[in-house]
């Protein structure tokens, strides 16, 4: 398990660059099991990934196909 600070630092380096891959959403959800279930950090970064995921979507259907 790790600790807070280790999920946090990780979950920065998936998210780094404004543009998404695929597998990050993967990452990000294997780094929210590594946190308790009561942690406040779980919750903030659960919050986090949905608004991601939100953003990543309306990205990929209002961009124009090739």
């Amino acid at each position: 398990m790790l600790t807070e600070q280790e999920v946090a630092r990780s979950w920065g380096l998936v998210f780094k660059d404004s543009q998404i891959e695929p597998d990050s959403f993967d990452r990000a959800e294997q780094l929210l099991e590594e946190l308790r279930p009561e942690s406040p950090l779980r919750l903030r970064l659960t919050h986090e990934l949905e608004e991601l995921r939100t953003i990543h979507t309306r990205r990929v259907t209002v961009s124009p196909r090739s």
